[in-house]
């Protein structure tokens, strides 16, 4: 079912990766069926994986491709620090954004990616994802947001512990 899924979105989202055929990535994925697992919790969660292109080692890059940041992964405050912090303080987010990639087996986009990806899109119209932070902004209590609004890429910064029901993270995986 999965892979019909995959299928469908790749087939019918050509101009996400020209040059690139579904039967090569068939095949990549029936030879990696620990990575159908990701791509199944990026799809269970909204993501709606699909094929961005390849990196330089040849993988398949799936990113999340949903219109809008991915709804079971809103509410959640950037790290399990900053999650820690506010539940000290007697407010609960859903969790954070680096334990649930990590758990589901994605890598966060990165601000390069984020605008990457929006040369796509446009994504996040109406909603956000948090990007990965630089360790010099983390290390100063902030973390980095992005979303698209009146035809630009925009790419904030907030409190890492900041968390709302319209922002959550895409995430990525090499195939």
């Amino acid at each position: 079912m999965l892979m019909e899924v995959l299928q469908r979105r790749f087939e019918g989202n050509m101009h996400r990766h020209p040059g690139l055929n579904w039967e090569d990535v068939r095949a990549r994925l029936e030879a990696n069926p620990e990575k159908l697992q990701v791509l199944k919790a990026m799809e269970e969660t909204g993501g709606e994986p699909d094929v961005i292109g390849q990196d330089e080692q040849g993988r398949y890059l799936f990113c999340d491709c949903s219109k809008e940041s991915p709804t079971g992964r809103r509410g959640l405050c950037y790290d399990g620090e900053a999650q820690a912090q506010r539940e000290k303080k007697g407010v609960a987010p859903k969790g954070n954004v680096l334990d649930m990639a990590r758990q589901m087996g994605v890598e966060l986009l990165d601000e390069e990616q984020y605008i990457a990806l929006q040369q796509l899109g446009p994504f996040d119209t109406k909603t956000s994802s948090w990007v990965k932070a630089p360790e010099d902004v983390r290390k100063l209590g902030g973390a980095l947001f992005g979303d698209h609004r009146y035809g630009r890429t925009f790419i904030y910064h907030n409190s890492a512990g900041s968390f709302y029901s319209s922002q959550g993270f895409r995430g990525l995986v090499r195939v």
